[in-house]
């Protein structure tokens, strides 16, 4: 066991590139170092992904951060995550600071933004800091983003003026990882190697043993330490995602007789994607993630509409796809239809932003399945929410955020009673047709099984999902402890403010 520090002291995870593993490999370190008896905290000063969390103050965070938080043992915080940037188009976002929107801005008006930001994201880092034993901070894309690196917040500015030291993580399943570390040592500044202690291996398959060559070359071109070559952890995927990028590939399991067929379209702007992943776990839910020009299938039980940042966009993009017609046809059929925050919004008759909040002030027909119309407006509802499914009464916790209003006939058949009191959502006369603002719906088990008993009755109920993400956390720490050499790990980490 490992004594408490008197003085916080923290590290930063940097990548060789983007989806290297670093958000994974921060979530382990957490769980793992919380085993040991550390007070923990995860720490990422910038980042870009549309799926987010609500914490308990209602501001937002990457929903990484939430998971660490999580592997922590704590409850998330606006600190954790100071600057998040949420894409609404190929050079936009939405720029939310310390959990609230702060403005919308380009990629050219960001990079101009970062100095100004600087200061608040290090006032995060200490509120971070305080009270813990470790910080663990994450990077974002590549440590070694020259061209980026004048006002960086993300990587080597934020190392540098937090005086944190930095590990390396390179994925070896991309190949070229030797190359990736030394490249990446080699365009740093002097200044900024000084902060780099060392590199962890990510990914890695096969016989370890045939890395130690290269764990000598690397030592010879960059006197770097290797604190460990982490296999390949597939467990992974039962832990919530954040990144789109996961999504990349993403097929369903081969389905068992009588398994229930969920069919999720891949929108542009898809957000909080999450939301499908307690669907995937269980054992006779088969989840396809499906692609930009191939079908929705015809055999599919459930047809789910997920989040998006930009509902208009990604609603005229679903009807270039096609996937208008597939959804008439599904519901045409009896399948049931489900829509979460804009996938709900897309359900409706009308979709409306007047002051042009999420791209040009436009308005556009909907899907037409629920008899409801949506506004979009600049006022952003952020919120933990409790309540009750309407249908079966089981219990159900999440959160909203969304920026508009729905109303309309339907919404006078609401699938959930929050506490409330208020009716949330709206089922359309058929009940084939359901959508709510509320994220995490299928996360509360009762709810969950109880929905999915609605298509296939006398189905088996799986094991508790927040359970398997407990274990699965506990089994990423110990796949680290035992890839990993966490003393000499710990013993790089450098005092906060030292």
């Amino acid at each position: 066991m490992v004594r408490p520090r008197a003085n916080p002291r923290a590290l930063m995870i940097q990548g060789t590139g983007s989806d290297v593993g670093k958000s994974l490999l921060v979530t382990g370190l957490c769980r793992a170092y919380r085993r040991r008896g550390l007070a923990v905290r995860p720490f990422k000063p910038q980042n870009m992904s549309n799926n987010a969390a609500v914490t308990a103050d209602g501001g937002e965070i990457g929903r990484a951060q939430a998971l660490q938080a999580q592997a922590a043992g704590v409850a998330p915080s606006v600190h954790m995550n100071p600057v998040l940037l949420k894409p609404t188009s190929e050079t936009g976002a939405q720029v939310i600071v310390q959990g609230r929107i702060d403005c919308q801005a380009t990629a050219r008006d960001y990079h101009a933004l970062k100095p100004r930001l600087l200061p608040r994201v290090l006032d995060s880092f200490a509120a971070v800091a305080e009270g813990a034993d470790l910080v663990l901070v994450e990077g974002a894309g590549s440590a070694a983003e020259v061209n980026l690196r004048q006002g960086d917040i993300a990587n080597m500015g934020f190392a540098e003026a937090a005086g944190v030291p930095v590990v390396l993580l390179g994925d070896i399943d991309r190949g070229g990882v030797i190359a990736a570390i030394v490249g990446t040592h080699a365009l740093l500044e002097d200044s900024e190697r000084t902060l780099v202690k060392g590199y962890v291996i990510n990914k890695f398959r096969g016989d370890k043993a045939l890395f130690d060559g290269a764990i000598e070359l690397i030592a010879g071109r960059c006197a770097l330490e290797c604190f460990g070559v982490v296999p390949f952890f597939p467990r992974a995927t039962l832990l919530p995602k954040e990144d789109s990028m996961a999504l990349d590939g993403e097929a369903a399991r081969p389905a068992a007789n009588g398994a229930i067929k969920v069919a999720v379209p891949r929108l542009p702007r898809i957000a909080n994607f999450d939301d499908i992943d307690p669907l995937a776990a269980e054992d006779d839910v088969a989840v396809t993630v499906v692609e930009p020009g191939r079908p929705l299938p015809g055999d599919a039980d459930l047809v789910l509409l997920p989040g998006s940042k930009a509902t208009l966009g990604d609603l005229a993009d679903l009807r270039r796809q096609g996937w208008d017609v597939d959804i008439a046809a599904h519901v045409r059929r009896g399948g049931l239809l489900v829509g979460l925050c804009g996938g709900y919004q897309m359900l409706g008759r009308t979709v409306a932003d007047p002051g042009g909040v999420e791209g040009p002030a436009a308005e556009a027909e909907g899907l037409g399945h629920l008899d409801v119309e949506t506004v979009i407006g600049s006022t952003k509802t952020l919120s933990r929410v409790k309540g009750a499914d309407a249908l079966s009464g089981e219990a159900i916790e999440g959160y909203e955020m969304r920026m508009g209003a729905t109303s309309g006939p339907d919404t006078a058949r609401p699938w959930l009673t929050l506490e409330d009191g208020r009716g949330e959502g709206a089922r359309s006369a058929s009940g084939l047709v359901m959508g709510s603002y509320v994220h995490g719906l299928f996360a509360a088990d009762g709810f969950r099984h109880a929905f999915l008993e609605r298509i296939s009755s006398g189905r088996a109920r799986g094991e508790s999902y927040e359970a398997q993400v407990e274990d699965t956390l506990d089994a990423l720490a110990s796949h680290l402890e035992a890839n990993m050499d966490l003393d000499r790990l710990l013993a790089a980490a450098g005092a906060v403010g030292g």
